[in-house]
């Protein structure tokens, strides 16, 4: 019988972790090392096995909170959903939460993750203070910043299950208030955003107010918007996008003044999810007339996973498009991060090249001082952003007609001009790499290094066959 959030606690925990390690002795040798996980946020494709993988169903919960040092003890296979609820009870988040409700703790940190806390808090990863990891080679070891397993904690992000498996973390929370005063600031152009998200995320205010979230919007070359939230306990009335209004349709206006909103906190965190920011559009569920009908419940990206989970069983969408005369789609879904003063001219590349919209926007910045006690300039080994320097992380989510006999091509294009402007992209969705270019970007000689230490016997599929070789 599995246990409600509130119900799991250390015991349930050490119980979860000896299901897990009697689960990777039964796994012959030889065999590759897997989670035996139905559920993913990945957008890549993935062999198919029938060998048994790592049984993690125990490890799905909040452990404990500490509200005087405003820690938390989580399993990795916590949803941040369920971290969320309990951590509310305290007044208490922690200081990336990503948009989407399925996304696991242990998930975050070794896929990375993102959210408008990024610009002041920088990556969930950040906030670790300690990782307990089960590693290729059977051991369960406990990483620190300060430890002998340091070079594991930095070399874990972005590794995506290539080293090991996150056990349990120990997290930093904050406080936040009960709501968030929402402004949405319309502009007129790309550069004029750019610019203004800059000076809002060196400043941390806007026209006398401060900000505490920021992301934007950017529907077309002369319509985009800049969200900024303030964390506030004041009382009022507030918006609910949980049901029929939609979140994103929102924020348009077009007064040159901001547009003002108000949300729970929980409802801020989870503003993206009921539509999977837009992408719900693609199921119909905008569709008014649909809507209307469509159960509350199913208003959430768990419920849109498992349509795309059907659609790339049977190609259900490409069947649909050839019934109508349509070719197939390249499916181009992405997050990328390129330096704030290259976001200019990648955005205005995509909008000309790339016929998608809207997209994402997310400024971000390593946090100063580190919270981990690092100097170092690129202190995160497989994902080599540069302290002090603020990114612009740009997210787009749909397809695109297939280009005959080329494979890939917009995806190709498009990590093209993101190596060209200085930036990376997230390895959740399918990459189109070369091998030499790959190991420049995420890691190359001091992955080998940590791939050699920690899985000797290469139990665990290396970070090129996962990203890109789909094995």
């Amino acid at each position: 019988m599995a246990l409600n959030a509130s119900e799991y606690n250390d015991i349930a925990f050490r119980r979860g972790r000896s299901k897990l390690l009697d689960s990777y002795h039964a796994i012959p040798t030889g065999t590759n090392v897997r989670l035996a996980k139905k559920t993913s946020n990945l957008f890549r494709k993935r062999a198919e096995v029938s060998s048994p993988g790592l049984d993690v169903s125990d490890l799905n919960g909040v452990i404990s909170v500490d509200p005087v040092k405003q820690t938390a003890q989580v399993a990795g296979m916590c949803t941040y959903e369920d971290l969320v609820a309990r951590t509310l009870l305290y007044g208490l988040v922690p200081l990336v939460v990503p948009q989407l409700k399925t996304i696991t703790l242990g998930g975050a940190v070794t896929g990375l993750g993102i959210e408008s806390s990024s610009f002041r808090s920088g990556l969930p990863h950040e906030s670790v203070l300690e990782m307990e990891i089960l590693t290729g080679a059977g051991e369960v070891v406990i990483a620190r910043p300060d430890n002998e397993y340091r070079d594991l904690f930095f070399g874990f992000p972005n590794s995506y299950g290539t080293l090991g498996y996150c056990v349990r973390l120990e997290i930093a929370l904050e406080k936040v208030p009960r709501f968030v005063e929402l402004r949405h600031v319309r502009v007129h152009g790309t550069r004029e955003l750019r610019d203004l998200m800059a000076q809002i995320a060196t400043d941390r205010e806007y026209l006398g107010e401060r900000v505490d979230y920021l992301d934007g919007v950017v529907f077309s070359a002369d319509e985009g918007y800049l969200v900024l939230g303030r964390q506030s306990d004041d009382p009022g009335p507030v918006s609910d996008y949980t049901n029929h209004r939609i979140f994103y349709r929102s924020i348009q206006h077009d007064s040159p003044e901001p547009k003002r909103d108000r949300l729970t906190i929980s409802d801020y965190l989870w503003r993206w999810d009921t539509d999977w920011f837009w992408c719900s559009r693609a199921f119909g569920a905008q569709n008014p007339k649909v809507r209307r009908f469509w159960p509350k419940k199913y208003l959430r990206s768990s419920f849109y996973w498992k349509l795309i989970g059907y659609d790339q069983r049977w190609d259900i969408g490409d069947k649909l498009n050839a019934r109508k005369g349509l070719p197939a789609s390249e499916r181009v879904v992405q997050d990328i991060e390129v330096p704030i003063e290259a976001a200019v001219d990648f955005i205005d590349w995509f909008l000309e090249q790339v016929p998608i919209e809207p997209i994402w926007l997310c400024p971000l910045k390593l946090t100063e001082p580190s919270p981990i006690g690092t100097d170092a300039v690129q202190p995160w080994s497989l994902y080599p952003l540069e302290r002090g320097k603020f990114y612009v992380n740009v997210g787009f989510w749909s397809g695109v007609p297939v280009t005959p006999g080329q494979p890939g091509y917009t995806n190709r294009r498009i990590e093209q001009k993101v190596s060209e402007l200085g930036g990376h992209k997230s390895l959740y969705s399918e990459s189109f790499y070369s091998a030499e270019e790959f190991a420049e970007l995420y890691g190359g000689s001091t992955y080998d290094a940590l791939k050699a230490k920690y899985d000797p016997e290469r139990r665990l599929l290396g970070l090129y066959e996962k990203a890109v070789k789909h094995a």
